[in-house]
């Protein structure tokens, strides 16, 4: 572990603030899975976090300098709101997105006019306001860990007037190969490139998403830039301090009690495109028709929470999720029997109840940072669940020997795939959860972080 002062930079912040009836701020402890992977680790010390603000309370607390609360030193900044907006839904979540997950029909999309430009203007504005403060305020020789790809610009801006501080990038999304990099404008794809490039290290969860980024800035900008793989580990106390509170046990319960002794199929995922919830839930139909003594005896309990509402693919393909899985229960069920028991709540809670007591989880995302969920069933299970998971996980590279892997986009071998788990003998099961749970338990948040701090102490 290095010895230099540490800040953390990402868009959302471990804290949100908001106004309260006396005028005063109050602080509440932020979503997301930075914040609960990072947040143990980095509370009630030195390290400052800045993130954009992203409420009326968070502006607030801007004016304020570095705030200290719930643990955290959190520095606020309030950005321009339509350059927010902008940054934020259009170039990270309407593009950037869509071009690292392979989400892109290029028949039709993108298409890029002065509107686009216009909003990578903002994108840059934005990682120019998180540059200076950086800039300003990182104490001498900082290790600086900045995070995903909405801060793909701050680097080079931070280096050119702070050269003591070592910037870190670290990417929780893939990375497109050059192929897909070029559908970019170019100087937009070359500006983006050289900023990751230019960070100290820029670091992925896995070594194709590496070797990936190395590529396309060899094309792009004839650079081989530093990098590092360091897959991050989920934090199993946190997690198991929500399984084991009232609210969770009360969760597994109502879930045993759905599923009526049946076995369990399940997943949990943001309603998300790249998460592939529709051929998930076709694969599971197929195996039905195929298999109708699997009638009545399975069910297929999904817990799926929102996300982007305010990119519109996002909620046609919301309605897309609910619309198939009726047409399944329409379809296959009975009286007394709903194949698919679809969950649109954001509950936490109900969601790892899910990956408790799942006999058989899907993870079929069709392009993937990671995917932490593979990881968090594997070490809360209680079924010895097997999970059926995408090739095109991130997590796959450590999980392939202890998981049924599959091609996302095949139906067949996913119908397949959970037909077999469903059928493995007991002793099965047993080896193989065991394999999943060491392999998951190798590695926790510490180890990822201690990962960036030895990467901005490299030469």
């Amino acid at each position: 572990m290095v010895s230099r002062p540490v800040v953390l930079a990402s868009n959302r912040g471990p804290i949100s603030f908001a106004i309260g009836a006396d005028g005063q701020l109050d602080a509440t402890r932020g979503a997301g899975g930075l914040v609960s992977g990072l947040g143990p680790l980095v509370a009630n010390t030195e390290t400052m976090w800045v993130a954009a603000a992203l409420s009326e309370g968070d502006r607030e607390a801007a004016s304020a300098g570095v705030i200290e609360a719930e643990g955290f030193r959190v520095r606020t900044l309030a950005i321009d709101d339509d350059d927010l907006q902008q940054a934020y839904d259009v170039v990270c979540n309407e593009h950037l997105w869509f071009l690292y997950h392979g989400l892109f029909d290029l028949t039709r999309s993108p298409a890029f006019d002065e509107t686009f430009f216009a909003a990578w203007d903002a994108y840059r504005r934005y990682n120019e306001r998180f540059a200076h403060t950086l800039i300003d305020e990182a104490p001498a020789d900082a290790a600086v860990l900045v995070q995903d790809y909405h801060l793909s610009l701050v680097g080079p801006l931070v280096a050119a007037q702070r050269p003591d501080v070592r910037c870190v990038h670290f990417s929780h999304t893939p990375l497109a190969p050059p192929h897909l990099f070029r559908v970019l404008p170019s100087r937009v794809g070359e500006e983006l490139v050289a900023g990751l490039a230019g960070h100290h290290r820029a670091g992925f969860h896995t070594p194709e998403w590496a070797a990936e980024f190395r590529a396309t800035a060899q094309e792009l900008i004839g650079v081989d830039p530093a990098t590092f793989v360091s897959p991050l580990g989920s934090d199993i106390d946190s997690l198991r301090a929500v399984t084991t509170s009232a609210e969770g046990e009360a969760e597994a319960e109502r879930l045993t009690a759905l599923a009526a002794g049946r076995q369990i199929i399940g997943r949990v995922d943001r309603v998300e495109l790249s998460k592939n919830v529709l051929r998930g839930f076709t694969a599971f139909a197929n195996l039905l028709r195929r298999r109708p003594d699997l009638h009545g005896t399975v069910v297929f309990a999904a817990v799926l929470y929102p996300s982007r509402g305010g990119v519109a693919a996002y909620s046609r393909y919301g309605d897309e999720v609910t619309a198939t899985a009726d047409a399944i229960n329409r379809e296959f069920g009975t009286a007394d029997w709903r194949p698919v028991e679809l969950d649109l709540s954001d509950n936490f809670a109900r969601s790892l109840a899910v990956l408790r007591k799942a006999d058989v989880l899907l993870v079929n995302p069709i392009r993937d940072g990671l995917n932490l969920v593979a990881k968090e069933a594997a070490l809360l299970n209680e079924r010895d669940g097997t999970v059926v998971l995408s090739r095109e996980a991130g997590a796959h590279d450590e999980f392939a020997d202890h998981v049924l892997s599959i091609n996302p986009f095949d139906l067949v071998e996913t119908s397949v795939a959970l037909e077999t788990a469903l059928a493995m003998t007991p002793a099965a099961r047993t080896t193989m959860a065991a394999g999943l749970r060491e392999a998951a338990a190798s590695r926790g948040p510490s180890d990822w972080l201690a990962d960036q701090l030895r990467a901005a102490d490299e030469d």
